[in-house]
């Protein structure tokens, strides 16, 4: 899906206009096209499929390095993202934290970093966000278990409201093996959480 810039100019000067702005004046002369630009680039994940960079994906036994197979999860920490929250169309970011254990195929870890870039880069929220990478991973990557943190700060917490500023917010979405608490426990320690530090969507420890 392709972003109408035309169209986001025209509701920019419009909404402009009713907040009691001049769109015209020196400093909003430039507004909707900058708008425009920077919605092309915040939702471009719009309508990607997610799953693509997973595609190709790496033999164990009978690619390039056999010898390699890990012989436990694969772990890519710290992958810095930000979305922007459908509620109130304000930014939030944070880091990723994802852990796969992998069977016979793996994928590069580029791979990983451009699920979470695509899903993040359309209208979320974070739970959201979390099940559905975990989602993406699970079903078209061959592993037995996949572990998703998002840890991020929202616009909507830090800048209205209470204005929270130093708050953040932590979830979890866990798929096959790490599905059980006390499988993911020595992922959370590598991460650098302490097990106790947050709860799942249910109420039970992460």
């Amino acid at each position: 899906m392709t972003v109408d810039r035309q169209r986001v100019e025209r509701l920019t000067r419009e909404l402009l206009e009713a907040i009691g702005e001049d769109p015209d004046r020196p400093g909003l002369k430039q507004t909707p096209s900058r708008m425009a630009e920077l919605y092309t680039e915040f939702f471009s994940g719009v309508g990607e499929d997610p799953a693509a960079p997973l595609a190709h994906t790496i033999s164990v036994t009978r690619g390039p390095a056999p010898d390699t197979l890990p012989s436990g999860a694969v772990l890519l920490r710290d992958i810095r993202f930000r979305s922007v929250c459908e509620h109130h169309l304000l930014p939030f970011a944070g880091h990723a934290h994802i852990a796969y254990l992998p069977g016979e195929q793996v994928v590069g870890l580029g791979a990983l970093v451009r699920v979470v870039e695509v899903l993040a880069a359309r209208p979320q929220v974070q739970e959201r966000l979390g099940e559905q990478i975990a989602d993406t991973i699970a079903e078209h990557l061959d592993t037995r278990g996949v572990l998703v943190v998002l840890d991020a700060s929202h616009g909507c917490v830090t800048m209205r409201g209470g204005r929270q500023t130093e708050a953040s917010t932590l979830t979890i979405a866990a798929r096959g093996v790490y599905a059980d608490p006390v499988a993911r426990t020595e992922l959370i320690t590598l991460i650098g959480l302490s097990a106790g530090s947050g709860a799942s969507r249910d109420g039970s420890a992460l």
